[in-house]
């Protein structure tokens, strides 16, 4: 299902600000040989993404799903000079090409690529959160929300990606794994008075979540 009307996909694409030669190129590369290039969040999401990230400056990022590395791109560009981004990756193969694609950028040096399970890895990581992206296997995303929120400062961000999950989150009743995961996800950060939230039709759905 077309959660956004395709023309206007477009027309929001064409009035968007370009991608750098490097996005440009993982976006391209990965279109062309990755079974499931959908996963990538693509040019508008992209760089709705870095324009949070360059308005909140944030010193630490977490993302959870590196998939090819587009995304961590753009959420680097809005570091502070010692920030840093740490992105946590499942497949060897995708993270392989993630750090390859890390290593040709400007922000290499500000970019940590984990490779495994992101809730073994994550009680490691001795951080406090400005913004974390979520957009990793949709059934541990509750999980992942009750992993990091006592991480995330005070006014800082959780975004969750894919929270219109391909429009099945709209049918009734919700059916199959991940839309119900996804749908019991949004109830519950629904039910969470301790944040703001405000869910954006962009791409698959974007939850944006502010801790009070």
């Amino acid at each position: 299902m077309d959660i956004v009307n395709p023309l206007a996909e477009a027309y929001a694409n064409h009035f968007t600000s370009p991608d750098d030669a490097l996005l440009a190129e993982i976006a391209a590369s990965t279109a062309a040989t990755h079974a499931h290039a959908h996963m990538l969040s693509g040019h508008v999401q992209g760089k709705f993404l870095e324009m949070i990230s360059c308005l909140v400056q944030p010193r630490r990022i977490l993302e959870i799903g590196t998939f090819t590395g587009y995304s961590a791109l753009c959420l680097a560009k809005g570091l502070l000079k010692d920030g840093k981004i740490h992105t946590i990756e499942v497949r060897d193969q995708d993270a392989s090409v993630a750090q390859a694609n890390f290593n040709r950028s400007i922000d290499a040096g500000k970019i940590i690529l984990h490779v495994g399970d992101a809730l073994s890895i994550i009680p490691g990581l001795n951080e406090t959160w400005d913004i974390v992206f979520i957009d990793a296997d949709k059934v541990n995303y509750t999980h992942y929300y009750q992993l990091v929120l006592p991480m995330v400062r005070p006014g800082g961000l959780i975004i969750a990606d894919n929270v219109l999950f391909h429009g099945q989150v709209l049918q009734e009743p919700v059916s199959g794994k991940n839309a119900k995961a996804i749908q019991a996800f949004n109830e519950y950060v629904l039910q969470d008075a301790s944040v703001e939230k405000v869910l954006l039709t962009v791409r698959d759905g974007l939850l944006m979540i502010r801790k009070k």
